[in-house]
C-alpha cells in the first residue's frame, strides 16, 4: 500500500481525542504526510487538497477499499453491502458516476430546488411549533435531523408514515464511511438491504402509477434503458442517506458555532439579510466533510512529491478551509466573511450535486429559527454529544437548547 519517501512525515490518526484538532496539528507541520494505519497520503494545504480534486489523474475512492483488508470470511459475509455501494454514484466506475450524475441534473435542477423553500419553510414552522410550548428543544432529533429527512423523502416519495424508519437505517449506515469494525458494517449492511427491499416496492408502484418524484423519473430512465432496478435501489439508499445526514450536521453544527460565538448569533438575529454568507462561514468552519478519498489512476505529483498510480490520498478539507494562506485568521468564525471560497461541497467532477439544496434547507430553517427565538441558547442542565468518527469526523448526536 504505498511506498512513500523515506523523508516524508509519517503519522498515526486513529489515536483518542478530537479527530480535527488532531488534523489541524499535522497541517502546521506539513502539506503532505503518510498514514500507516489507514495505507495512504494525507494532504493538507487548500492549493493541494484543491488541485488533487480537480485532478484528472484521480478518481474518487470507493468506501469498499477497506473490505479488501479484512478477512476472507468477512469479506464474503458483507458481499452484498459491497455490490450495493460499488453502484452508488461516486464510488461506481467513471462511466457509472457520469451516467447517474447526468440523470439527477434532470432533477436538481435550480427552479426545482428554489421551488422546494415554501416546504421547506413549511416543515421548519411544523417541527418548531412541536417544540414552542416546551421554551426547549434537541436541536438534533427535533430540528436538524426531520427537516432535511422529510425533505428528501418528499422529493423521493417515501410515505410520511415510514419516515420514522429513516434514522435508524442512516445511523447504521455511517459505518460505511468510518474506520468501522465488522460487526457495524454487518448492521449497515442489513440496513442497505433492508432499505432496497424497502424500496423496490415503491419503484414498482411508480412504474404503474408516475408521479413528479424521483424514483417516479428513475422508472422512465429505467425504460429508455438507462439504468437498471438494482441501480435505481441502491443510488436511493445514497440519497436517502447523504440528502439529509450532511445537511441536519451543518443546521446542528452552525448552530452550535452561533451560540459559541454570541457576537455572531446577535449579528445574524439584528442582519437576517446575512443568513447565506453565514451559511457559507459554518460550511467553511464546521462543515459536515472534513476529508474525501482520492485514488490515483495515473502517476501524480503533489506537494513536490511524486505519487504512483493506485495509491490512497485523503484530501483534509478541513484543514484547507482553516488554511492561512488563504483565510485570514481562519479559526475564527465570522459570518460576514468575504470571498469564502471554501471546499465543503468539493470540487471538480465530484463536486456535490445537493449543494443547492442544503443551502435552501439550511436558509430557511435559520432564516425561521431565529425570528421565532432569537435568544435560543444552549441548554444550562444537558450537555451535548459530540462523538468522534475515525479517522477524521465527528457526529453531533445531542445539542439540548432553550429559548
Amino acid at each position: 500500500m504505498g511506498n512513500p519517501a523515506i523523508t516524508l512525515p509519517s503519522y498515526d490518526v486513529l489515536d483518542a481525542g478530537d479527530p480535527l484538532e488532531r488534523l489541524l496539528r499535522i497541517s502546521a507541520d506539513t502539506t503532505l504526510s503518510w498514514l500507516p494505519e489507514l495505507g495512504g497520503y494525507l494532504v493538507t494545504g487548500y492549493e493541494d487538497v484543491l488541485s488533487a480534486m480537480k485532478h484528472p489523474g484521480m478518481r474518487s475512492a470507493v468506501a469498499t477499499r477497506v473490505f479488501a483488508r479484512l478477512p476472507e470470511a468477512d469479506q464474503e459475509a458483507l458481499r452484498r453491502l459491497r455490490l450495493s455501494i460499488d453502484m452508488w454514484m461516486g464510488h461506481a466506475t467513471e462511466e457509472g458516476h457520469h451516467r447517474f450524475q447526468k440523470l439527477l441534473k434532470r432533477y436538481f435542477t435550480p427552479a426545482i430546488i428554489n421551488g422546494l423553500r415554501p416546504r421547506v419553510r413549511e416543515l421548519t414552522g411544523e417541527l418548531l411549533d412541536a417544540v414552542a410550548a416546551d421554551g426547549r428543544m434537541d436541536v438534533v432529533p427535533d430540528l436538524a435531523f426531520p427537516l432535511p429527512a422529510n425533505v428528501i423523502a418528499d422529493m423521493l416519495g417515501m410515505p410520511t408514515s415510514d419516515r420514522d424508519r429513516l434514522r435508524e437505517w442512516s445511523r447504521h449506515i455511517m459505518a460505511v464511511f468510518q474506520h468501522a469494525d465488522v460487526e457495524k458494517l454487518m448492521a449497515s449492511q442489513d440496513s442497505v438491504l433492508e432499505m432496497q427491499d424497502y424500496l423496490r416496492e415503491i419503484v414498482a408502484d411508480r412504474r404503474v402509477s408516475p408521479r413528479d418524484d424521483l424514483i417516479s423519473m428513475f422508472a422512465a430512465a429505467e425504460r429508455e434503458g438507462v439504468v437498471n432496478e438494482d441501480e435505481i435501489v441502491a443510488n436511493c439508499v445514497l440519497l436517502l442517506f447523504a440528502g439529509h445526514e450532511t445537511t441536519a450536521t451543518l443546521i446542528s453544527r452552525g448552530l452550535q458555532l452561533l451560540m459559541a460565538n454570541p457576537d455572531q448569533l446577535e449579528l445574524l438575529v439584528s442582519r437576517p439579510e446575512l443568513n447565506r454568507s453565514a451559511i457559507e462561514e459554518m460550511m467553511r468552519h464546521g462543515g459536515p466533510a472534513t476529508s474525501v478519498i482520492r485514488e490515483t489512476i495515473e502517476p501524480v505529483t503533489i506537494a513536490g512529491h511524486d505519487i504512483p498510480a493506485g495509491e490512497h490520498i485523503y484530501l483534509a478539507i478541513h484543514t484547507a478551509n482553516h488554511d492561512p494562506t488563504v483565510f485570514a485568521d481562519p479559526m475564527r468564525f465570522d459570518i460576514t466573511r468575504k470571498n469564502n471560497r471554501h471546499l465543503g461541497f468539493g470540487m471538480g467532477s465530484y463536486y456535490c450535486l445537493g449543494a443547492a439544496l442544503a443551502r435552501v434547507e439550511s436558509d430557511e430553517c435559520f432564516r425561521l429559527l431565529l425570528s421565532r427565538y432569537p435568544n435560543i441558547r444552549p441548554a444550562t442542565d444537558q450537555a451535548p454529544v459530540d462523538v468522534p468518527l475515525p479517522p477524521f469526523g465527528r457526529r453531533l448526536d445531542s445539542l439540548p437548547v432553550e429559548f
